[in-house]
């Protein structure tokens, strides 16, 4: 059964790549379970087999969560192909977040089909332009775009809360204004597929920013100037590549990403979200990071893993109904996600495996023969 298996994976590097990323998934999943029996044996099994099965009770719920991990993971996969570390996508989508909240509250002159439309455009763009500062400072001063990012991360934290309390507060509620139902992303006859109504225009548009994003890394000049940028700053200058302007533009199509998921979460009803003065940042952020691991930064990988981060999530929600803390389930994204980091170990075995496997069948062939 091994040699089949061996047989099948050859020497491909997306057949290795995709079952070590498997064997990594499996070995999370088994390490989340020995913390649940742990902390309860008694509904351990039964709650873990809720995590795995739970998110088929209501697939729109799985894709609403996941709309906004695609855009986040798009953001920092785009950055990883790049060369670049965006630690920034939580700043990034709360800056998204608060324009398109002020455009959906504030601006309410706007018709219908046009309010939601130039919120979610404001959304992007201040995005873009909050993730373009990191890029000016590490193509003009080498500034570390980790360290730029975490900065920026707790100067939006601040300047969002600020402006929650001072321009758009709900007094009775301690919360963001609710925006207009005109700034309000539409179902688009999608409510009509997924009941209750939770899908929305959101989850097409990182349908069609998945495509973009493709065509541009894996289909155009732009895209390979961009990730021989990241592959080799300094030859990719030699061969006549603006350097540093790919190091701006690629933070700044990384941040464009962030604001929008800022949009596809506050500019709906279905998530039931608002900004508040607690001053937390926003864990979609952060999670965009194990959605782009676990995707190999690749636009088609980051749309199935955030709708598996998805659909554990919703398994995890499901799974309160036992004596086991919700936390646990963030226990076991943490477990995937540390055990991805390990896809170096997994692709070693795999390979010695692989060329085990050829020595032995060499060794056959030739006492046959």
């Amino acid at each position: 059964m091994l040699a089949k298996i061996l047989n099948y994976i050859n020497t491909s590097e997306k057949r290795i790549n995709i079952i070590s990323l498997f064997l990594a998934i499996v070995t999370g999943l088994l390490f989340g379970l020995v913390i649940m029996i742990i902390v309860s044996p008694r509904d351990s099994f039964p709650a873990f087999l809720t995590i795995l099965t739970g998110g088929f009770r209501d697939i729109g719920r799985v894709l609403e969560i996941a709309t906004p991990l695609i855009f986040t993971g798009l953001s920092v996969g785009f950055a990883f192909k790049t060369g670049l570390f965006n630690i920034g996508a939580p700043g990034q989508l709360m800056i998204g977040a608060i324009s398109a909240i002020y455009i959906g509250v504030r601006v309410t002159f706007l018709p219908a089909p046009i309010h939601w439309i130039v919120a979610v455009l404001c959304a992007g763009l201040a995005g873009a332009l909050w993730g373009a500062i990191p890029g000016i400072l590490k193509a003009y001063r080498n500034v570390n775009e980790v360290v730029a990012t975490i900065m920026m991360n707790y100067i939006s934290l601040y300047f969002v809360s600020y402006a929650v309390e001072y321009q758009l507060y709900d007094l009775k509620n301690a919360r963001s204004l609710t925006v207009a139902k005109s700034a309000q992303l539409p179902y688009l006859g999608l409510d009509k597929i997924f009941t209750p109504n939770t899908v929305n225009f959101g989850f097409i548009l990182a349908i069609i920013a998945i495509v973009i994003i493709y065509i541009i890394l894996e289909k155009t000049t732009f895209g390979f100037e961009l990730k021989a940028v990241g592959f080799n700053q300094h030859s990719s200058k030699y061969a006549g590549v603006n350097d540093k302007k790919g190091i701006i533009m690629a933070m700044l199509i990384s941040g464009l990403l962030s604001g929008l998921a800022g949009a596809a979460i506050y500019l709906t009803d279905s998530f039931g979200r608002h900004l508040e003065t607690t001053e937390i940042l926003i864990a979609e952020g952060f999670n965009g990071i194990p959605v782009a691991l676990i995707g190999f930064s690749n636009p088609i990988g980051i749309f199935f893993s955030a709708i598996f981060i998805g659909f554990i999530e919703l398994g995890g929600f499901y799974m309160q109904r036992y004596d086991l803390a919700p936390e646990i389930i963030d226990i076991i994204i943490a477990s995937i996600i540390y055990f991805s980091a390990l896809l170096i170990l997994f692709r070693g075995i795999i390979i010695r495996l692989l060329k085990h496997n050829r020595f032995k069948h060499k060794k056959r062939e030739e006492e046959d023969g």
